[in-house]
């Protein structure tokens, strides 16, 4: 009598991915909250009973409600700011401009700092040692310094803070991505193509850039954290986003003026908020740099 046994499936990457990174409870919890604050902001228009930012659904008169109360026409869960605006709309819609310029900035910064770096490790010489100074120069002043300098020369504007951030952030990418590249500079599947005549932009796209990623995702999902914080410090002195555009950094700041008075909602709910898309965003990033990085698995 045989006996036939079927042999077992072999596990997929993102399989194995997938299992790797939820064995931390946190950095799923973490990651469950992040994906909930995204949503919440895509379609903060449609479920939030008010739009902050419209003249014509606010009313003065509900200003500095205190978290519970009724107004003249909803109930305002987390109370109103100053100007009689819901503080939770306001936070699902300051939500949407923090996380699309810490998401912006980081992607073309990443791209920046990513290709010089790629370009100095493998050409090397002249090249390498001009795009490492000038990171090294931009690394050596603390990142809010030159973004409030670059912020206060360029003016307010969602545009201007992204540019700003992009300057602060691409030298992170670059210093990165040249350790990772150096060493697969000079590994064989380098040397062969080298060999064989392909071109250099092929090989540091097509080949090189490839086996690079990794440490590139984990600093990448930690600096959009970075930006989010950024972002909003610029907006509480006064010189990131008007006023005219919601912002977690504004909502905090129009309620610092009133924290001794008692009126503590209207900058503590926007801070929180602040604080949980930070600590949910780190905490998958620790995450991944445990799973992408073979010395860290066990």
């Amino acid at each position: 009598m045989t006996v036939t046994t079927t042999p077992p499936k072999a596990i997929t990457p993102f399989r194995r991915f997938v299992e790797d990174f939820a064995e931390k409870r946190l950095a799923v919890a973490g990651l469950f909250v992040f994906v909930a604050l995204v949503l919440a902001a895509i379609f903060a228009p449609w479920i939030t009973p008010q739009n902050p930012y419209d003249l014509t659904q606010i009313d003065f008169m509900d200003g500095r409600l205190a978290p519970g109360s009724s107004g003249a026409t909803m109930t305002f869960w987390l109370g109103t700011d100053d100007q009689g605006r819901d503080l939770l709309s306001g936070i699902f819609y300051g939500l949407r401009t923090s996380l699309s310029v810490g998401a912006i900035s980081t992607v073309i910064a990443l791209v920046i700092g990513g290709s010089l770096g790629l370009i100095g490790a493998y050409f090397g010489g002249k090249i390498d040692t001009i795009i490492m100074r000038i990171a090294d120069l931009q690394l050596s002043f603390p990142a809010i310094l030159i973004a409030l300098i670059l912020v206060s020369a360029l003016g307010q504007g969602i545009d201007k803070i992204i540019i700003a951030l992009v300057a602060v952030q691409w030298a992170y990418y670059a210093r990165t991505i040249r350790s990772t590249a150096l060493v697969e500079r000079r590994k064989e599947y380098i040397e062969a193509a080298t060999c064989l005549a392909i071109s250099h932009r092929r090989i540091v796209f097509k080949h090189l850039m490839p086996n690079c990623t990794p440490p590139l995702i984990v600093v990448g999902t930690v600096q959009v954290a970075h930006a989010i914080s950024l972002e909003a410090t610029l907006s509480f002195l006064g010189i990131g986003v008007p006023i005219t555009e919601p912002s977690l950094g504004l909502l905090i700041k129009n309620g610092f003026d009133y924290m001794l008075s008692g009126d503590y909602w209207v900058s503590f709910y926007p801070g929180l908020a602040l604080l949980i898309t930070i600590v949910s965003i780190n905490l998958v990033g620790d995450q991944l740099r445990d799973v992408l990085n073979p010395r860290l698995q066990k």
